[in-house]
């Protein structure tokens, strides 16, 4: 009874307090003014509109309805009275500064603006094919405030009946046919409702068709669109013609001449780089202007397809700008037309003027490092770069690296990590191989060819030094910009322990016993060496960026399998029984997982994110009745996975690890299959700073039975699965600084697989108020960028 009279008064004052500061932003207002609070609209639809058709026309007009109100919490406009709290402030000083940071100044009813609005509102209903709509306002004051007021009146709805393109007798038999081809492919249908955008979009198409065809002059304004409407049955046909008055020289149809390259040009040196008594031919018949033949020019003939003797086409011209640009050795790509008469014929001259980056650079990083498993430190990375290896575009990468990496949490077992390594990358802009390729004339970007070789070597807190050769080929290309596929059909990692130290052999058998999970990494250690010959096949799917829809999905999927090829060429076995190769054995495995994202935004500042992450992988073989390499395992737990436990802490089913009091020796470890969930909703509080509220779920489990976890762990996948999933929440706060975002995330668990006091669930465990349940399940993660 206390509290509700304590929170009776306590909404009493607030009002009171929101009522005197109305009474101040009415006093503060010029005379006969009015604050503008808002648009109320009421819809007065014919029957045929339906009431998805109403809420759609309501948002379209709210939106386009000017001006904009005040920001109001509860009705009140909270930003002005912070503008008038301190009265009229001097030019500067603090009360200037206070009105600039945190008020806003007034916005005012206008009759002005309504019936500005009107127009608007009339066309945009138009527009949409409610012919015949009308709309009146007014303002309707209430106090110191004033509402703009509309009674929108909505037709029926027009609908397309029959779309017919003209053959007029102004134009060329090709033109005619230009038309004919891109009437195929219109994008008017019947029974789609009427929309001028759709018209306008369709007249574009129509033009770029045009264009396409040789019609270099061709604008869209030449195009014209007329409407027929049956009032009765509402139902539009249109008709698209060329306009009689269109200039002659738009209806003309230009071949290709000449194509000119200038791949060294600069601004400060044009006169001589574009000096064609330099030039020389290509095979393809360009006139290359580079006479110290810094490019091959087998370079420009998958780049340019725009060609001499070819008619010109816009696809072509716009293809050839973006491969140049997307090829990555030029800072800078122009180009120019030059038409011209060649007897009967119009033709056009083509210059492309090439500003190449500097062919080698250098760049020294200094990083800051955060993995998975807690460590965290620092990495300087120095790399060189030779942009034009071979003389056709090759990008030719090769990094040297160190850092140090201490382990956060461990007490008096913290581990000190030391890396090196070297590695090389070589990209080549197309598809190396013995088969000449001829390459889809729709694709904005050249296929790469990816050579890959490195070495790394961990250093293990004096435990044991880890030794990774690795080395790749493949191929990686663009379907479309929403399509990306990547094929490695050569994958070797070839890992090597070495300086086992005593301190990590005792530590191993003195816990070998009690804890399973220090046995498997003892194994995996101990094994002299592991060899994985694999190939990876990826797909990758993004969502359209231009859509106006506010959901983007995002869809990656991975294909490896290892030791096919080599199981069908090696013959030799070891003692084991193993198949080996250079007395290594190697692993057999298929690994298949998909990441699938969703991101709605439900308002322009609030982003529902969501996330879900399968993976399986089966051994056999050489590696049947084993896990995965370690390298290739799953693991749950950390800052971009199930944020309430830390990193590696869960799983594989009820085996669960103490990384509190023990076992920090011991976290690299997962497990076959995972299965995983996160939501989250971001809010943008300012430019910088966004919050988050999250939860996330999900486990590891092996694919065979594995003793090493004993059978308490129920470490294998079963149909019981779901009865082992890990559940936390969260909250965050993240630092936008535009280059890059810092992400601070506190959370707890909800759900933990193995039983706490005989239940899993352990909401009504919480206590924020202990210290000892506070360090045992509040986990706080530092991390950049998104978690997904």
């Amino acid at each position: 009874m206390q509290v509700s009279n304590r929170l009776t008064i306590y909404m009493a004052s607030f009002l009171s307090i929101l009522t005197l500061n109305g009474c101040n932003i009415a006093k503060h207002l010029p005379a006969n003014e009015r604050l503008y609070a808002g648009t109320d609209i009421i819809l007065n639809a014919d029957s045929t509109v339906n009431k998805a058709e109403q809420g759609t026309i309501k948002e379209q007009l709210g939106a386009l309805a000017r001006p904009r109100p005040n920001k109001q919490l509860f009705g009140y406009p909270y930003k002005v009275g912070l503008y008038y709290l301190f009265g009229e402030p001097k030019r500067n000083g603090l009360r200037a500064w206070f009105r600039r940071k945190f008020g806003e100044e007034p916005v005012f009813a206008s009759a002005k603006a309504i019936s500005s609005n009107i127009p608007v509102w009339k066309a945009t209903l138009q527009n949409e094919g409610y012919f015949g709509s009308n709309v009146t306002g007014l303002l309707k004051e209430a106090g110191y405030k004033a509402r703009g007021v509309y009674t929108v009146d909505v037709k029926p709805r027009f609908y397309l009946d029959t779309v017919i393109f003209i053959d007029t007798t102004n134009i060329r038999e090709s033109m005619k046919t230009a038309m004919r081809l891109a009437a195929r492919r219109t994008i008017l249908k019947k029974g789609d409702p009427y929309r001028f955008d759709n018209l306008k979009l369709e007249r574009e198409r129509v033009s770029q068709a045009i264009k396409q065809r040789g019609f270099y002059y061709f604008l869209p304004d030449y195009l014209a669109i007329l409407a027929d409407n049956d009032t009765i049955k509402h139902r539009t046909r249109l008709f698209f013609a060329i306009k009689p008055d269109m200039p002659e020289a738009a209806g003309v149809p230009y071949g290709i001449r000449n194509v000119f390259l200038y791949p060294n040009y600069s601004l400060s040196t044009a006169q001589n780089d574009t000096n064609r008594r330099r030039a020389y031919r290509s095979d393809e018949q360009f006139t290359i202007v580079d006479s110290t033949h810094r490019f091959d020019p087998k370079l420009f003939r998958d780049i340019v397809t725009v060609k001499p003797g070819a008619r010109y086409s816009s696809r072509a011209q716009d293809l050839t700008l973006s491969r140049f640009i997307n090829l990555g050795a030029f800072k800078f790509v122009r180009n120019r037309f030059e038409p011209d008469q060649q007897g009967d014929s119009a033709v056009l001259d083509v210059h492309y003027y090439l500003t190449p980056y500097p062919t080698k650079s250098v760049r020294l990083e200094v990083d800051g490092t955060s993995r998975s498993n807690n460590f965290n430190g620092s990495q300087v990375t120095l790399s060189w770069r030779n942009r034009n290896a071979m003389k056709r575009a090759e990008l030719l990468t090769i990094n040297t690296n160190a850092g140090i990496e201490f382990q956060i949490g461990g007490g008096e077992q913290s581990v000190t990590n030391y890396r090196f390594g070297a590695d090389a990358l070589l990209s080549f802009p197309r598809l190396v191989s013995p088969i000449r390729f001829n390459y889809d004339e729709r694709r904005q970007a050249l296929p790469k060819t990816n050579v890959t070789l490195g070495y790394q070597k961990i250093i293990r807190g004096g435990l044991y030094d880890l030794n990774s050769f690795q080395t790749t080929f493949g191929y990686a290309w663009r379907q479309n910009q929403q399509v990306e596929h990547v094929f490695q059909p050569f994958n070797v990692t070839y890992v090597r322990p070495s300086n086992i130290s005593t301190a990590f052999l005792d530590s191993a058998v003195n816990n070998i016993i009690t804890n399973p999970y220090i046995m498997q990494q003892y194994l995996t250690v101990s094994r002299s060496q592991q060899l994985i010959f694999s190939s990876l096949y990826s797909f990758n799917y993004n969502s359209s960026l231009r859509s106006a829809s506010p959901t983007t999905f995002r869809l990656a999927t991975n294909l490896e399998i290892a030791g096919n090829l080599a199981n069908f060429l090696s013959k030799e076995r070891n003692d084991d029984g193993d198949k080996v190769i250079f007395n290594v054995p190697f692993a057999q495995f298929l690994r298949i997982d998909a990441d699938a994202r969703l991101y709605t935004k439900l308002t322009p500042k609030i982003t529902w994110a969501n996330r879900l992450f399968a993976g399986l992988g089966v051994t056999y073989g050489n590696s049947r009745g084993l896990q995965l390499p370690l390298t290739k395992q799953y693991f749950v737990g950390g800052s971009n996975s199930i944020r309430a436990f830390r990193p590696r802490a869960i799983g594989p089913g009820l085996f669960a690890r103490d990384t509190i009091r023990n076992g920090l020796l011991f976290q690299d470890g997962g497990g076959d299959i995972k299965l995983e969930a996160n939501t989250e909703i971001r809010a943008k509080f300012t430019q910088y700073i966004e919050g988050a509220v999250f939860v996330d779920a999900g486990n590891i489990w092996t694919y065979s039975d594995n003793d090493i976890f004993g059978a308490a762990a129920q470490a294998k996948f079963s149909p019981e699965f779901y009865r082992q999933i890990a559940i936390g929440t969260g909250v965050g706060i993240r630092i936008d600084l535009s280059y890059f975002l810092v992400r601070f995330d506190l959370a707890t668990p909800l759900r933990k697989p193995y039983k706490t006091n005989g239940s899993e669930w352990v909401i009504n465990q919480i206590d924020f108020g202990d210290s000892n349940w506070r360090k045992q399940n509040l986990v706080f993660n530092i991390a950049v960028g998104y978690p997904f």
